[in-house]
């Protein structure tokens, strides 16, 4: 049987790992306590919220108004939290892509987590069955070379000598979606890490598909 798609490129938080409630909203906590302390944090459903839409750094720039020194400390904050806590894999998730990979599929990873904790998550919780992408674009401060910028896909198309529609994007926000419209790639909604109505509805509307679990991810992508 042959595979839809001879690539996917896979987000990471939310999509792949269970991180958020674990780390990435804790790490905000924190910052706040010490950067922001007169105002109150958002709870998990608005740091969702504000991670869909307008996005981590509209977000920390434009809204919490952070100076560079308090950018840095923030992210030394995250990094601190990133670094200690290691997420574990949705439920079967690793078994789809191994899957997947037997059939000859290529996995990439497009993140905002970094390089090498992506790397980092993969060889912790596939130690049993080692399962590694074989390439993974994650978080760096130019921002015309992280996602939601078409540049690491093309890297990726280039790289394997892929067209467009021979790639699925699997993303969990918005990010994935705006990436995939700039180089025509089709992209499909991960469902399973969250259930918020505008992200859900947002993501519904605008992608090929949307997941509410694993199993349906997996159904979709062996499809003959």
């Amino acid at each position: 049987m042959a595979l839809k798609y001879k690539c996917l490129i896979l987000d990471h938080d939310d999509t792949a790992v269970d991180s958020t409630s674990l780390i990435h909203h804790p790490a905000h906590l924190e910052a706040m306590k010490i950067l922001r302390p007169g105002l109150a944090p958002l709870n998990l459903k608005g740091w969702f919220l504000k991670n869909f839409d307008p996005g981590i750094m509209p977000y920390l720039t434009e809204e919490l108004n952070l100076t560079r020194s308090e950018l840095e400390e923030e992210f030394n904050i995250w990094r601190s939290f990133t670094s200690s806590r290691i997420p574990h894999f949705y439920p079967g998730f690793l078994e789809v892509l191994q899957r997947y990979r037997e059939k000859g599929g290529l996995l990439a990873v497009v993140s905002h987590s970094q390089e090498d904790l992506i790397r980092r998550d993969y060889k912790y919780n596939s130690a049993s069955a080692p399962l590694m992408p074989d390439i993974i674009y994650g978080w760096v401060d130019d921002h015309s070379k992280r996602k939601p910028s078409p540049w690491p896909v093309h890297q990726i198309l280039d790289k394997f000598q892929l067209r467009p529609e021979e790639v699925l994007i699997i993303d969990d926000l918005k990010p994935g979606v705006q990436m995939s419209r700039a180089v025509g790639a089709a992209v499909a909604a991960a469902g399973w890490g969250h259930d918020i109505t505008e992200i859900r509805e947002y993501m519904t509307e605008n992608c090929l598909a949307y997941f509410k679990t694993v199993e349906d991810f997996a159904a979709f992508i062996f499809e003959s």
